[in-house]
């Protein structure tokens, strides 16, 4: 499945529009991608052109911390707290990070069906090619390796940000690196 640029941003923006996202693709050029991921933090353009949604790029932190709400951590810290898992995971947390909390009882509030939403969340990785890898810094005790359980309760997280809670998806590519985030701070 190809994707082109006024569909994938259609979707980023309907899907994530009411949470507090980062959400931008970067472009990927060290092996170790991690490294990109840290650049992507800090707001490098996406390679073409395309419109995520971010909803920190203007808040007064940013003048102390350009990747405000992100605490700049090096590699070290950052490539322990992410684990891989599958396509069919990612979607899922695509979807979950619609709205805080992390969960798919988020999409209740959409008009769309569920199939509807996750064909948007499809179009969102297709962007990246079918040999992309998917890696999130959220899980739950006792899951399957690779895999996101998401009918228990119980997540863990390893938060990159300021906030008390953020959680989520990092797309790698052999090009690209795309991150899909939301914070929360109860």
């Amino acid at each position: 499945m190809s994707v082109d640029q006024t569909s994938w941003e259609a979707a980023v923006r309907h899907l994530f529009e009411d949470a507090y996202p980062y959400d931008a693709t970067g472009p990927r050029h060290h092996e170790d991608w991690v490294l990109d991921v840290i650049a992507l933090m800090a707001r490098v353009p996406d390679p073409r052109g395309w419109a995520g949604l971010d909803d920190a790029a203007h808040a007064p932190e940013r003048e102390a911390s350009p990747t405000y709400p992100f605490v700049a951590h090096p590699p070290e810290y950052i490539a322990p707290r992410l684990q891989e898992i599958d396509r069919a995971s990612a979607e899922n947390l695509l979807l979950a990070l619609t709205d805080d909390c992390c969960t798919l009882s988020s999409l209740e509030r959409f008009t769309e069906s569920e199939e509807e939403l996750r064909a948007m969340a499809r179009t969102i990785l297709a962007r990246y090619g079918d040999a992309a890898t998917y890696h999130t810094n959220a899980n739950r005790p006792g899951h399957v390796r690779g895999t996101l359980d998401f009918t228990s309760s119980g997540w863990a997280y390893s938060p990159f940000s300021v906030y008390s809670e953020d959680y989520g998806l990092i797309v790698v590519s052999d090009t690209e690196v795309g991150m899909f985030w939301n914070f929360s701070d109860y």
